[in-house]
């Protein structure tokens, strides 16, 4: 895999080979970041099923201020704090579980980017677990992007500012109005 924009664009990451374990593609990261507008200065990301850290490494190549990839699997992990010290990419990694990390009190963020595992319906029952979570992490206006199967539909505060698909994948743009009363409804 490689980071496509942004200072470290053009650099290669090593990819740990693990069952479901699924780099969001170039054609998609380049789509994503054209809705988020290429640069994402000052803003403060979650990558929350960092899996190959693809989505949070071009976030921080993109001038994030700050960086957080969590991820459960000993091996992505390993791999994830390779990759950080190879490129030399200011990433903050946290190992341990995605639900649990939401639950805690923390840092709130500007994007958060939602990509878990497609394992049979469990991967939708985490999504939709996490979109549940989320809110009390957000920035009161933050963007969600979500990567499952088939696409969540936005009620309450969230909004869905794009959606596209690309093979068996589909990826949305969400958008978070910070009232505390939204939530996601539908295919979860």
């Amino acid at each position: 895999m490689r980071i496509i924009g942004g200072e470290h664009r053009g650099r290669r990451i090593a990819v740990p080979d693990r069952p479901g374990l699924r780099p969001t593609p170039d054609r998609v990261r380049e789509t994503l970041f054209n809705w988020l507008g290429q640069r994402l200065d000052g803003l403060a990301c979650l990558d929350l099923f960092a899996g190959s850290g693809a989505l949070g490494f071009e976030a921080a190549s993109r001038g994030a201020a700050r960086v957080v990839l969590v991820e459960t699997d000993a091996l992505a992990f390993r791999g994830l704090e390779a990759a950080r010290q190879a490129i030399g990419l200011r990433v903050e990694l946290v190992h341990g579980d995605a639900l649990r990390y939401l639950e805690q009190d923390g840092a709130r963020f500007d994007v958060v980017f939602l990509d878990p595992p497609f394992v049979q319906n469990a991967g939708q029952n985490v999504l939709a677990a996490a979109l549940e979570r989320l809110p009390r992490r957000l920035q009161p206006i933050a963007r969600v992007y979500v990567e499952a199967p088939a696409p969540v539909e936005a009620a309450g505060a969230w909004t869905e500012l794009r959606r596209a698909r690309a093979g068996q994948v589909s990826y949305q743009l969400l958008e978070w109005r910070g009232d505390d009363q939204g939530g996601v409804s539908g295919h979860l």
